[in-house]
Formats: C-alpha cells, structure tokens, sequence
C-alpha cells in the first residue's frame, strides 16, 4: 500500500461550463435502457491508493487497484465486495480494493487523481466526469464501448469530447418517500401540488408529526432541496444553465427558490446540520416524521421497514413548468489517467458494466437499480420498481447539484452557504450576493 501524496496547493483547473451538456439527459434517451431494468480537501493519506504489483506505464498484470468510495458493513460496500469478487473468479486476476467512507473521498478526489490513484475508481457522470476528462486526470476508455445491455443514452452519460470515460453501474432518483401506514392512518394522501403538500404539512404538524425529516451534517443532503425548488420554480433548463454558471445566482429567480425555501423551512426537522441522512431516515421509519425528500438509496438506511415505504415526486409549484424534472443521478466508474495496468483496468471496467456484475452485486440484502438492461430485476423491492417508473415519466433527469456543476464551486462555495442559510435563514439577499461573488472568482463571469 503506497501513501505517497502531492498535496494540493489550489484546487485543479477546471473545465469550462458548456460541458455541463453532459450532465443532463432527456427521458427518451436515458429510458430506452432504465425503463427495460425496472468540500473542501481533508487529509490526502485517508485516500492513499494501492499499489498494484506491477511496473508503471499501463501494462498487463495479475492485479488491479480499485479505489471505493464506500467503506464497512454497509449495503453499497458490500455490493462493490460482491461485484469484485465475482470479477476475480471469472477473469482469475486479482481486485486489491481501496475502500474509503463516502465522504472523505468525495472531498480529497482532486488529491487522489493528482498522486498516485488506483487504476480504476468509483465515480459519476456528468460535469464531474467530464471535468476530470478535460483536465487528463481519467483514462480515455472508448476501447471498453459498446457494452452489452448499456443503452446509448447511458453511453452519452459516459461521453466527454466525443470519448469515453466513464462506465454507468447504476442509477436512482429522488422523491419524496413515505410510509403508507402512516397515510392511511391519519388520512393523508399524496399532493399533487404546492398547495395540498403545504395543507398536508399543516395537518401533519397539528398531528405532532414532523411533515418533512431533514438532515444536511454530511453537507449534500440540501443540494437536493436547492436542486428541486429550482427545478419547479424556474424550470429544468434554468436549473441547468445555473450549474454550468451562466446564470447570476443574486438573480430573482435564485433568490425566490431561496424565499420558498424558507417559508418551507418549519415544517422541516429543526437543527439539520447535526443530524445524518441515516439518522432522519430513522425518524421516517419510526413514524417521527412524514415524508421525507431523498434518493431511492434511502433503503440502505431501512432495510426492515418492508413493503411499508412508498415514494411520489415533488409536486408542481407552477402549472407552466409542471414536475416533469427531477434529480436522477448515475454511478459508475472511472480509469485513472496512468494505471499501473491498464490492460486489466478495462477488462475489470468491461466486466463492472455487465449484467454479470449487477447479478453479483444483486446478490447481496438491499439490491440498486442496474443500469445495464440484461440484469436481472426480479429482486428488486417494490419501491425501486416504483423509482424505475417514476424516473421513465421524467422529460428531463439531472444529475444532482455536486454532479451538474464545477466540483469546486460546489465544495467550497454551496456546501458552506446552504448550511449557512439552514442555520441564518432570512438573511437571502446576503447570501445570494456572497454566493454570486464566489461564483464569479471561480467561474471567472
């Protein structure tokens, strides 16, 4: 295991915003295979890569490196375990995992790609693929392509000027989940605009339910709140020209979501930046609060909550822009720019975007969403099911604020200000010009 690091003295170049195209997939695309399937840098030495045991320089060898953004006896560790496993059975090479908890190799990625990084690595489409692209911090695997059962769209996913980089695993999407024991024995029902989800909140609240569980200790949770509100409010393709910076966030629009936001604010659990994503999923569970907005992975936090568990998409808030959009990220992985051997970095990458592996991963307690359409579906619960039908009645799917925009602008610039608004809420015109400002310095207009 080698600990040689760079650090860092300033974040990476990054690149320029008209890439953010890649992050946004149309229905119709993104469909034809989904609808068939169902920060600022910490520590470098916590993200140390292993080293394979061969010579530099992307030859062949008995061992690949692959570097996990998941770590401990948690279900996505344990599929990625899986996954590998069955890889090393099938092809007789040899996985030396890197496993990380989530967060800290979100927030040290920039110092692992600029040292030494393992030859293949979790990551995600989007901006922030394509970001890594442009810089040659990833390894152009175009040779990998086509894979049998990944549509098209998700090879789009995968595409940064005009190569291949990246290979989809899985998807899901955000919504907001409920019990529907707890519906039905209050007399709820889903909303199906702003206005029948704030007289559902109103009455929750007077039930001594909290409406919404919240949690933002981890720092990305909010994003999805900012993400959605933006999307109903001013529309998919406004979300999206913000991302990419081409849009002023001290703009009337920014400062409405943030307006809204607010007025939302108290029917959500009070003190969020203490609490997890895990820890309000709990209060879900437990009947301590009413609906909850998330990604599908929310399950991982739940797994004995059953068939008791139901989800609906954020209601409209305006008729002229309706809730077509949504927030429906898609994982997958990467190849570092220099592997130590390339040769069985495709191969693995090949492999890692089969039905073979989806199968193997599958095998595990708490089943995702496979990408590729060839895998077998028949074990996913019912509320996945109900995710692949949701996300196929979506026009427009995003990627998720951290994924649709420069890596830096999100670490560094909206993770402290979302917190800061959670934490100071009234003050938006203060907020929205700080934002603007490090928006500007960064995005350089």
């Amino acid at each position: 295991m080698s600990d040689s690091r760079r650090e860092l003295d300033s974040i990476a170049r990054m690149i320029p915003p008209s890439f953010a195209a890649t992050s946004a997939l149309s229905r119709r695309n993104f469909l034809r295979a989904s609808a068939v399937t169902g920060a600022a840098l910490g520590s470098s030495s916590l993200l140390a890569a292993c080293g394979g045991d061969d010579g530099g320089g992307g030859g062949g060898g008995s061992t690949v490196t692959f570097g996990m953004n998941e770590s401990g006896p948690i279900a996505p560790a344990e599929r990625l375990r899986a996954a590998t496993k069955e890889f090393e059975s099938q092809s007789g090479l040899t996985v030396e995992r890197n496993e990380v908890d989530h967060n800290t190799f979100q927030e040290n990625i920039n110092t692992y790609l600029q040292g030494n990084p393992d030859d293949v690595f979790t990551w995600f489409a989007g901006f922030r693929m394509a970001q890594f692209a442009e810089q040659g911090l990833i390894g152009d695997i175009s040779d990998v392509w086509p894979i049998d059962g990944l549509d098209e769209s998700f090879q789009q996913a995968a595409t940064a000027n005009g190569q291949q980089y990246f290979v989809p695993s899985s998807y899901y999407g955000w919504a907001l989940f409920y019990r529907p024991s707890v519906f039905e024995d209050n007399g709820y029902e889903v909303p199906n605009d702003s206005d029948e989800m704030l007289a559902l909140a109103k009455r929750m609240e007077g039930d001594g339910i909290i409406p919404f569980a919240f949690a933002d200790k981890d720092g990305w949770p909010a994003m999805g709140t900012f993400d959605i509100l933006n999307m109903r409010l001013n529309g998919f393709d406004y979300h999206m020209a913000l991302m990419a910076g081409d849009e002023a966030w001290d703009s009337p629009e920014v400062k409405q979501v943030f307006t809204t936001w607010r007025d939302l604010l108290p029917y959500h659990q009070p003190d969020a930046l203490g609490r997890t994503w895990q820890e309000a999923a709990t209060s879900l569970q437990n009947g301590r609060t009413g609906m909850y907005l998330l990604g599908t992975f929310v399950i991982d936090a739940m797994p004995k909550i059953g068939d008791d568990l139901d989800m609906f998409i954020f209601p409209e808030f305006d008729s002229a822009i309706g809730a077509s959009a949504l927030d429906a990220p898609i994982d997958g992985y990467c190849m570092s720019a220099d592997p130590d051997n390339e040769e069985g970095a495709k191969e693995f990458l090949k492999f890692l975007g089969s039905a073979e592996a989806a199968n193997a991963a599958n095998s595990t307690d708490v089943p995702f969403i496979p990408a590729n359409s060839n895998a077998d579906t028949s074990m996913l619960t019912p509320i996945q099911q109900k995710t692949v039908e949701i996300v196929s009645q979506a026009d427009n799917l995003a990627q998720f604020l951290d994924r649709d925009t420069r890596a830096d602008f999100a670490a560094t610039v909206m993770i402290p200000s979302l917190q800061t608004f959670l934490s100071k809420p009234d003050d938006i015109d203060g907020l929205t010009e700080s934002i603007q400002q490090q928006k500007v310095s960064i995005f350089g207009s």
